[in-house]
């Protein structure tokens, strides 16, 4: 039996993937799943490295691949990821192993097959080789920003393409989406991770509870010299208020 650590920060995504190592009848044991790259580092120094790892490439405190600047990993490392096709053309010429999002049982499969495959091969390679192909995948995912978010769909998952959410909103402790078809689904993000997860050329955080998408906002009505209120598209709130704080900054982001 292999030891294996999920890194993500997702806990539907982080659910699902056990259950889908449980389902496919291999040889992993899951040892625990960590969310985040501070926790991560903090783990890996106190406690043996596992057989595996399976990491997302962007946490909620950064992208993963900083864990390699703290920790030395000699163990093959299965990426999760929700990237452009680039950035998984270069996990393959690289030789890194990935899942793209959502994962899918064949997938998962496929990828510890090789794992297992592999044997002790990788135990053998140059670590330096090994961080230097690392640092080369995170030079071309620097600065960028999440593209996709995963929701939960009663039993199911589905992944929702960042352009088209009109509104992150908070309501009662919880953080929402708004779809640009008008459906609204939860997340496990606090609004001031999505701040830092989202491109601000296109979201701008009006208040402490919305972000919105440039391309949703279809009219902006001055209701006092001090006071803004937005119109979302598809969104039933008539309430969208731009923070008097914050008035300003958002004149300048709309003139962008």
């Amino acid at each position: 039996m292999f030891r294996a650590l999920i890194i993500e920060d997702e806990k539907p995504a982080a659910e699902h993937l056990q259950r889908l190592i449980s389902q496919a009848g291999t040889e992993i044991e899951v040892s625990i799943v960590i969310p985040s790259v501070d926790e991560a580092v903090a783990w890996l120094n106190k406690n043996m490295v596992p057989d595996l790892i399976f990491l997302d490439v962007q946490l909620s405190d950064g992208l993963s691949f900083e864990i390699f600047d703290h920790v030395d990993i000699t163990c093959p490392v299965i990426f999760t990821t929700a990237y452009e096709e680039y950035a998984i053309k270069a996990f393959k010429f690289n030789g890194i192993d990935y899942l793209l999002k959502p994962v899918s049982i064949n997938d998962l499969r496929h990828a510890v097959n090789r794992f297992i495959s592999a044997g002790n091969i990788f135990s053998d390679l140059n670590i330096r080789d090994f961080r230097y192909r690392v640092d080369h995948v995170m030079k071309l995912l620097t600065n960028k920003y999440k593209s996709r978010f995963v929701v939960n769909v009663g039993l199911h998952l589905r992944t929702i393409e960042t352009v088209n959410i009109n509104l992150f909103y908070s309501l009662e402790k919880s953080t929402f989406i708004l779809e640009s078809t008008g459906k609204a689904y939860d997340i496990n993000y606090s609004l001031d991770q999505v701040e830092k997860l989202v491109d601000p050329e296109k979201f701008f955080r009006i208040s402490r509870k919305q972000i919105v998408n440039i391309k949703a906002v279809t009219d902006i009505i001055s209701c006092s010299s001090s006071r803004l209120k937005l119109k979302i598209s598809n969104s039933r709130d008539d309430d969208i208020l731009v923070s008097r704080s914050r008035i300003t900054e958002f004149r300048r982001w709309l003139e962008r």
